[in-house]
């Protein structure tokens, strides 16, 4: 493994030369007036509460900031991640299994100054980084939150976990702000990312996006400590019938990317949300061996170098149903994920 050092984030150097508090009036004025952050394009006056797709308005809903150990192995280390979970999204996936925050917007209203501070006091327990989970609405939120965090002594990089749904335009204001961008890449047909996610077109902009993410921040960067600091990280989440359509996926990335983006294959599908009664698309099960065997046969085709992979699936006697007795989702790679590179 070779390893960097990233003891200054690329957002101090925006900040010291007034061009990160620059963005954020930009984009506040811009987005709340007329929201076009990811694809749906609403075009809807958010600063007069009106919502679009994603259910937001100018108010900051924010569910949770906790230490979080559920992320890739290079990502919560031993310190865990400091992730802030925010409320609603622009997707509407039928297996979410984070819908009760998703769907329901299940989450309290903050101001700018209260996320700041969420931001400084994770870092004082000890993350990593701070991760922010289902940010793209609040993009704009995050930003204004910058300065103020700074000022207080944020130092670690920012994360960008998000569902892949992004509109390029947008993510340029995140250039050199955000460290590590971890999107996901859920699908390679687009009929299938509009019934399952309500994601019209979703390969076309998911891939634009992903490409704009490798070029702000490149291939994944490590400290001595084996610790990512910057990079990119692509999850995709293998589905029961092939619905994920995985091999098309990572034959993309593969064909596409740079041999230092890293991978992350999960195998943690289990149905929730609408999909526990799926009969249509075959949802309402859980992932099977050998449907993530063949998920990993695609990964080696593909020629995908770096990356993660999980072993849940020991035998199929293990498959989940339903919501009860399902794993705990903030341990999902505990004792279970390792570098497929053979680093870990």
């Amino acid at each position: 493994m070779q390893f960097y050092r990233a003891t200054y984030p690329s957002y101090l150097e925006l900040y010291e030369s007034g061009e990160l508090q620059r963005r954020a009036e930009e984009l506040w004025e811009v987005a709340m007036r007329d929201c076009t952050l990811c694809p749906h394009d609403c075009h809807v006056d958010r600063r007069a509460g009106v919502k679009g797709v994603c259910r937001s308005t100018a108010d900051l809903l924010i569910t949770s900031h906790v230490l979080h150990w559920g992320e890739e192995p290079g990502i919560t280390g031993t310190g865990g991640a400091g992730t802030v979970f925010f409320a609603n999204c622009q997707g509407r996936c039928m297996y979410c299994q984070n819908y009760s925050l998703s769907q329901y917007g299940r989450g309290k209203k903050r101001t700018i100054s209260e996320l700041a501070q969420m931001m400084v006091s994770l870092q004082e327990r000890g993350a990593h980084n701070i991760d922010f989970v289902s940010p793209t609405q609040y993009m704009p939120q995050i930003i204004c939150a910058m300065p103020e965090a700074i000022e207080r002594g944020l130092r670690i990089p920012l994360l960008y976990n998000t569902n892949g749904y992004e509109n390029m335009e947008a993510l340029r204001y995140l250039d050199g702000v955000i460290d590590i961008y971890l999107p996901d890449a859920k699908y390679a047909d687009p009929e299938v990312s509009k019934r399952l996610s309500g994601f019209p077109d979703y390969p076309y902009f998911n891939r634009i996006a992903i490409k704009e993410m490798y070029r702000q921040v490149g291939g994944v960067q490590h400290d001595d400590k084996g610790i990512i600091t910057r990079g990119l990280i692509i999850r995709h989440l293998v589905l029961p019938n092939n619905m994920s359509q995985a091999r098309e996926v990572l034959l993309w990335i593969g064909q596409e990317l740079g041999s230092d983006v890293f991978v992350s294959l999960m195998d943690q599908y289990f149905p929730a949300y609408r999909a526990v009664k799926d009969k249509k698309y075959g949802l309402y099960r859980s992932l099977k061996w050998e449907e993530y065997d063949t998920a990993m046969a695609a990964w080696e085709e593909a020629g995908i170098e770096q990356g993660f992979i999980q072993q849940h699936l020991v035998e199929e006697g293990n498959a989940w149903y339903g919501n009860d007795d399902i794993p705990d989702p903030n341990n999902v790679y505990e004792g279970a994920a390792e570098l497929a590179a053979g680093e870990g």
